[in-house]
C-alpha cells in the first residue's frame, strides 16, 4: 500500500465526529408506546442498568428495545454464545465465569477457572469456544497470571461439561511480564481479546503493559515495537497454543514466532470481515488516537512511534503522528474518542439497513456505534451513536443467532466488588 493510498484511507474518516444520541426531544412523539421510551435517560448519567425492557430512540429516529437478561454482574468482560443459541458464558473480571441459561443467570459460578490477579484492570478477560466445541467441549479463557516476574497475560483451555471446566491448563503464557503499577503510573493493560479465524487459528491480543502510562516515559510502551517480546502485539496460535508454521516471523532468531502483527497499544477488539476474510482490530489510544486497523501478517501498526493521541500529560505521543516508513496507517481514527472494546460485522436481517455494518462497543464514551463499510472496505459517512441514553459503559458486543445484539455493560470502571454490570439484548422495536 502506498503512502498516498494510506492517507486517503484515513483523512476522510478521521474527520468524522461521533454523534451523541439525543433523547428527551424525541420522546414527545412516542408517548403511546407500551414500553417506556428513553426511561433511563431521564435520570442520566446512571450506573444502574435497566431492570425491565425499555425503548431507546436514536438520533436517526431508530427505535431500539433494550431487554435486561442478567444483572448483578461484576465488571463483565467477555462472552460466548453456546451452540444452542439460548445459553451464554460470561466472564467477570474479578475471576468468575458465569452461565446464562434461557435468559436466567445461574447463581453458581462455573468451577475450574484458573487463579487470576485482579489488581488494577487485570483479572479474567475473554472467553472463546473452539470451532469444534460441539465435539470437544473446549473453552478458552484469557486472564492475568502471576509469576516470579510479575503479571502477564495467559490463555487457558478446559473442557466444559455444562457446569464446570475440566482438565484446565495454560496453553500459552505471554512474554509480557510487568511488575505492576507505581505511584506515577498504572497497572499495565493486558489486552486478552480472542477470536478463532476461518483458518481455525486462535488470534489473541496483548496490551502494551505500560505501567508508566500516566507519564511521558516511553520505556515500557516502546516494547510494542520490539519483536523479542509479546507487549503490544496480536498473536496467532494453533488451538493447542503452539505456533503455526506459516506465521510471519517463524524462523527468525530475533522475533517471537507467535507474533502476527505488532505496534499496537491496547487492542481490545477483533473481527473477521465476512466477505474478504480480513482481520480487523480496534485499539485504545491514550488521549485521542483510538484506531481501527485492517491487519496484514507481519506488519507494524506504529505504536508509540506513530499516534495522533496525546499522553495523559498533554504532550503529543509522537512528533510524526500519521506515518513513518514501514508502518501501516489506520483504516479509521475516532475523533472524538469512543474507547472501543470490541467490534463485529453485522450479518443478520433484524436491523433494517445494518447488514455489513461494523458495530463497535464503547467504554468511556458509553455508547455503541454503527459504522457503514463500503465495498472497498472504507468507512463512509458519520458513525451512528446508539444507547448513549443508558449512561452505561459497554465492554463487549456479540451477535446472536436470532440476529439480535447482546452487550455487556458496567457502571463504574474500577473496583472488584461492584455488581452494577449487566447483559442486555438489543433488538429493533417495531
Amino acid at each position: 500500500m502506498t503512502h498516498r493510498l494510506r492517507s486517503l484511507l484515513v483523512l476522510v474518516p478521521a474527520a468524522c465526529v461521533a454523534v451523541v444520541a439525543t433523547g428527551a426531544a424525541q420522546n414527545a412523539q412516542n408517548q403511546n408506546a407500551q414500553t417506556p421510551l428513553n426511561q433511563v435517560a431521564a435520570t442520566a448519567p446512571s450506573t444502574a442498568p435497566p431492570d425491565k425492557p425499555v425503548v431507546v430512540v436514536t438520533d436517526t429516529q431508530r427505535r431500539l428495545r433494550v431487554t435486561p437478561i442478567a444483572r448483578g454482574l461484576s465488571h463483565p468482560w467477555g462472552m460466548a454464545i453456546l451452540p444452542d443459541g439460548r445459553s451464554l458464558l460470561v466472564t467477570e473480571r474479578p475471576g468468575r465465569l458465569r452461565i446464562v441459561r434461557e435468559g436466567k443467570l445461574d447463581e453458581t459460578p462455573v468451577a475450574g477457572v484458573p487463579q487470576v490477579n485482579p489488581n488494577f484492570i487485570g483479572g479474567l478477560n475473554d472467553v472463546a469456544l473452539h470451532p469444534q466445541f460441539v465435539n470437544n467441549g473446549y473453552v478458552y479463557l484469557s486472564y492475568s497470571k502471576d509469576g516470579d516476574r510479575g503479571t502477564t497475560l495467559a490463555v487457558a483451555r478446559g473442557r466444559f461439561d455444562g457446569g464446570a471446566l475440566r482438565d484446565v491448563k495454560d496453553i500459552f503464557v505471554a512474554d509480557a511480564w510487568e511488575s505492576g503499577g507505581t505511584p506515577t503510573g498504572g497497572g499495565g493493560t493486558f489486552g486478552g481479546r480472542m477470536v478463532f479465524g476461518p483458518d481455525g487459528m486462535l488470534y489473541v491480543t496483548v496490551g502494551d503493559r505500560d505501567v508508566r502510562v500516566l507519564t511521558d516515559d516511553p520505556t515500557v510502551r516502546s516494547r510494542a515495537q520490539s519483536l523479542t517480546d509479546h507487549n503490544g502485539k496480536v498473536l496467532r496460535l494453533r488451538d493447542d497454543g503452539s505456533v503455526p508454521n506459516d506465521n510471519p516471523f517463524v524462523g527468525r532468531a530475533d522475533a517471537k514466532p507467535e507474533i502476527y502483527t505488532y505496534g499496537h497499544r491496547n487492542a481490545y477488539g477483533l473481527a473477521f470481515h465476512p466477505q474478504t476474510g480480513q482481520l480487523w482490530e480496534c485499539e485504545f489510544g491514550p488521549m485521542g488516537g483510538d484506531e481501527l486497523n485492517v491487519l496484514q501478517p507481519g506488519r507494524n501498526y506504529g505504536w508509540p512511534l506513530v499516534s495522533v493521541g496525546r499522553n495523559y500529560s498533554g504532550v503529543p505521543v509522537s512528533d510524526q503522528s500519521w506515518w513513518r516508513p514501514g508502518m501501516e496507517m489506520p483504516a479509521y481514527v475516532w475523533n472524538p474518542t469512543v474507547n472501543p472494546t470490541n467490534i463485529l460485522f453485522y450479518t443478520g436481517d433484524r436491523f433494517v439497513g445494518w447488514r455489513g455494518s461494523l458495530i463497535v462497543s464503547g467504554l468511556g464514551s458509553k455508547q455503541l456505534q454503527r459504522l457503514a463499510v463500503n465495498r472497498q472496505g472504507l468507512i463512509t459517512g458519520r458513525p451512528e451513536s446508539l444507547l448513549g441514553q443508558l449512561g452505561l459503559r459497554f465492554r463487549d458486543v456479540r451477535q446472536g443467532p436470532d440476529g439480535a445484539l447482546y452487550v455487556l455493560t458496567e457502571g463504574r470502571g474500577s473496583g472488584n466488588d461492584d455488581t452494577d454490570g449487566s447483559l442486555l439484548r438489543i433488538e429493533p422495536e417495531p
